[in-house]
């Protein structure tokens, strides 16, 4: 058996969703939601291409929309917006991406409350791009929230707990408190492998960000 390349096999699916967007667009009309579900997933799709102006476009594209059939504060609606303030945070348009992040995790609170596993996910974003922007201190407040209350809900083995853990673990190192930061990060290597096995992708992401702090001659 000859074995695809990847980027041909996410091309092919690329022109697969790129198609069902244009049948649907023409069975549904513009406006349908059943359309701007499948322009968010083909947003996607361009999104791991790295077409991101492309991605942007019809992301924009989809909270206008949104907005105007469901509102503001729908949960589709702030769906939409997340997917967009993450594009703009990779475009490295840090302030608007922020703004609206802010307003993603504002709408989540008061929709699904502070134990929301997606309102924990859209904090975890905005403190990702606060970070970004160079306020490590206000990353790691939002970080220690979301790690505490993810593992009270859920338990510090799911993988949203041990996400929280890893990204306050580069935010501890990025501030100096490297001790700290090579416990959480060991924590959550052991807990993936654990959990996850040794050869599971996210075991060896942990492990690999594990032995960058042990060669880094700062600690």
């Amino acid at each position: 058996m000859i074995d695809i390349p990847a980027e041909n096999s996410l091309q092919n699916s690329c022109e697969r969703q790129e198609r069902l967007l244009a049948e649907k667009r023409d069975a549904l009309g513009e406006d349908h939601p059943e359309v701007l579900t499948a322009m968010l997933d083909l947003a996607d799709c361009w999104w791991t291409q790295g077409r991101l102006i492309a991605a942007r476009n019809l992301e924009e594209q989809v909270v206008e929309g949104r907005r105007r059939q469901l509102g503001e504060q729908h949960a589709e609606t702030l769906k939409a917006i997340g997917k967009l303030a993450v594009t703009l945070a990779a475009q490295g348009n840090l302030a608007q991406a922020r703004l609206l992040q802010e307003q993603v995790v504002a709408g989540r609170r008061s929709l699904f409350g502070e134990t929301d596993l997606e309102t924990l996910r859209a904090i975890n974003n905005l403190a990702g791009t606060v970070a970004s922007q160079g306020d490590l201190a206000a990353a790691r407040e939002l970080l220690e929230a979301v790690l505490a209350t993810a593992c009270r809900e859920f338990g510090e083995q799911h993988p949203d707990s041990l996400t929280a853990m890893s990204n306050l673990a580069a935010i501890l190192w990025q501030e100096g408190d490297r001790a700290e930061a090579y416990a959480l990060q060991q924590q959550v290597a052991e807990m993936q492998s654990r959990v996850r096995g040794d050869s599971d992708t996210a075991t060896q992401a942990a492990k690999a960000v594990l032995e960058m702090m042990e060669r880094d001659t700062g600690f």
